[in-house]
């Protein structure tokens, strides 16, 4: 990746949110599907809070609810019952209208496939967010330019995504992420189809985000990966078993990837040039 990206993006770190600085609360929070004998109980009374400005990893084997998890966070999908509190704010029923708003305002994300437009420049592809909200063309191209300035990728504005390396597409995803000034990034996999170098390139360009105040959430199967973050929550079978830092994760329980991966938030629709 060369030398060191400089993302530009210094600031203090969150105010507390809430009476105990909380970005992120779940309170026995529970998660099913409908199955043709029943319902499949997928997460489990999970109690969870995340600071604002904290690096965390989520980890568990296939099936064990972690992308279930991120697509609650994310506003992707709903839940059963229990309480889910996001930057203060209760999240409960709601239209697709007003969690599309609040993933706009609130939330990145960053997938394993990169969900790049394969037609769209990079530039194009990381400036699509402030199209969504109106932001006039001019100012979201100078934007998109200077985000992709801060992930070391100046030179690759004008190319397709075909032309990029996995690293650099997944920069270019990071980017896209952060053109918001999102609080919170949700990161499914995001090394999950790179090379080890390049896996850990992106992890130190995501690691400086969140050293900027913005609160990141990991969910990985690698432990390379989950040793760069300050924090391991541990599924198993739709339950925490285990939260603490990454040196207190025991290796015994072998890993997988998620047996699925979430849709994009991003609409149908795509804008013309």
């Amino acid at each position: 990746m060369g030398g060191g990206v400089d993302l530009g993006l210094r600031r203090e770190r969150p105010p507390a949110n809430g009476s105990d600085g909380a970005m992120i609360r779940l309170s026995n929070l529970n998660k099913s599907y409908p199955m043709a004998s029943g319902k499949l109980h997928v997460l489990k009374g999970i109690d969870l809070s995340i600071g604002a400005g904290e690096l965390v990893a989520i980890m568990g084997a296939s099936g064990s609810g972690k992308s279930t998890l991120l697509n609650v966070l994310g506003l992707l999908d709903g839940y059963d019952d229990g309480d889910y509190h996001l930057d203060g704010r209760r999240i409960g029923q709601m239209s697709e209208a007003t969690a599309a708003g609040l993933r706009a305002s609130l939330l990145g994300f960053v997938f394993q496939s990169f969900n790049l437009i394969p037609f769209k420049t990079a530039a194009e592809n990381v400036a699509l967010p402030l199209y969504y909200q109106v932001v006039p063309r001019r100012k979201r191209n100078r934007l998109a330019e200077e985000y992709l300035e801060r992930v070391g990728l100046a030179d690759r504005a004008s190319h397709l995504p075909r032309e990029l390396s996995g690293g650099q597409q997944q920069r270019v995803a990071i980017a896209r992420a952060l053109i918001s000034s999102p609080k919170v990034i949700l990161a499914d996999e995001p090394t999950g189809a790179l090379d080890s170098q390049t896996s850990l390139e992106v992890m130190e360009v995501l690691r400086q985000i969140n050293a900027n105040g913005v609160t990141l959430l990991i969910v990985t199967h690698e432990r390379e990966v989950a040793a760069r973050t300050r924090r391991v929550i541990r599924l198993r079978d739709g339950r925490i078993e285990g939260d603490g830092p990454p040196e207190a994760l025991s290796a015994s329980v072998p890993l997988a990837p998620a047996a699925f991966v979430p849709p994009s938030p991003a609409p149908a629709a795509v804008p013309a040039s």
